[in-house]
């Protein structure tokens, strides 16, 4: 019998190994806009968002000072940061692009609207927001089907207002 987790389990944070703590905490906190709830002098901090304990803990205990991660070897190959709705994903996007962050792509996957990026330390990140699950695209059977079609980034920036 395959086990299977059950409904309402989910990724609860990303915890990263960082080169420098402040500067990791600068970009998501000032840029992402998650908040610090606990810092453990300049060796790691954990960061969440709406009062949460954790969504991102971040650490120099085995990386301070550390190169960035050669780009074709193993590893994360992002996290990812859901927003509640297409207004606070084109707000965050806003707060990116006037960090003068380079965005490395973004996509419509049907089931979700993403904007990748990088931190400061090389991790990739990817902003998002969800589509309610019974607009998902679906194929003739039922089974889901999503794309990879581009990102109307105008619209979501307008969407931010």
């Amino acid at each position: 019998m395959t086990y299977s987790a059950p409904a309402g389990t989910c990724v609860g944070h990303v915890h990263l190994k960082v080169s420098d703590l402040d500067r990791a905490i600068a970009f998501y906190r000032d840029v992402l806009g998650f908040e610090v709830q606990q810092r453990y002098g300049d060796a790691a901090a954990f960061l969440g968002a709406g009062g949460y304990h954790h969504h991102i803990g971040l650490n120099t205990w085995h990386s301070r000072g550390g190169p960035q991660p050669p780009a074709r070897a193993t590893g994360l190959y992002h996290s990812a940061f859901l927003y509640p709705d297409r207004k606070a994903l084109g707000t965050v996007l806003r707060q990116v692009i006037e960090a003068g962050i380079p965005i490395d792509g973004s996509a419509d996957h049907g089931v979700s609207e993403a904007v990748y990026l990088r931190d400061p330390d090389g991790n990739g990140v990817e902003l998002y927001r969800d589509r309610a699950p019974e607009d998902w695209p679906r194929d003739g059977e039922g089974n889901l089907a999503m794309t990879n079609a581009p990102l109307d980034i105008p619209a979501l920036l307008a969407e931010a207002g």
